[in-house]
């Protein structure tokens, strides 16, 4: 890997790591809801973040291929506008677990595959042209199922449905444009 690409993983995972925190603390500035999506804003002067987040609307945890019980905790898949870092339509998930070391997770949008490098508990897609594939793909299907392996070895499936994708996405874009 050469260091270009290793300095925007950083960028992207700086972003990512920064949307966790502020999540945390401005889950009540959900601004828009759109079926199974939402849109949060989040202002501090000039400052303005945006997301068109959602939660697994199925998840299933297997251990040398048997159904297992873990504690995990938000699962989520999202899209965010981050004017003030030059991010506009970064894809991000969060499994709600440490991915295994060097692990990747696949992601498949109604037979279309995709993949997302991790670091920690965040996943998002290797540049900004494979943002926009992913969010093209979301647009236009129904479904987004992203597959991944746990630091401690447990496969997670996590399906998403993209209901309201679309409208949020285009909300969330308007609103940190």
């Amino acid at each position: 890997m050469g260091s270009r690409f290793i300095g925007a993983i950083a960028a992207v995972g700086l972003s990512l790591i920064a949307f966790g925190a502020t999540a945390q603390q401005v889950s009540d500035n959900q601004v828009a809801a759109m079926t199974d999506w939402s849109v949060f804003e989040y202002k501090d002067g000039e400052k303005r973040e945006c997301w068109a987040v959602s939660t697994a609307k199925e998840s299933v945890n297997t251990r040398e291929g048997r159904v297992v019980a873990v504690r995990r905790s938000d699962i989520l898949l999202m899209v965010s506008f981050l004017p003030h870092m030059k991010v506009a339509g970064q894809v991000g998930f969060t499994g709600g677990y440490p991915f295994a070391g060097g692990s990747n997770v696949d992601v498949k949008i109604d037979g279309q595959n995709f993949v997302l490098i991790t670091e920690g508990e965040w996943a998002w897609p290797a540049s900004a042209g494979d943002d926009a594939k992913i969010v093209a793909a979301m647009k236009r299907g129904t479904e987004a199922t992203l597959s991944a392996r746990s630091s401690r070895g447990t496969k997670t499936e996590d399906t998403f449905s993209l209901l309201g994708f679309t409208a949020a996405v285009e909300d969330a874009e308007k609103r940190c444009k």
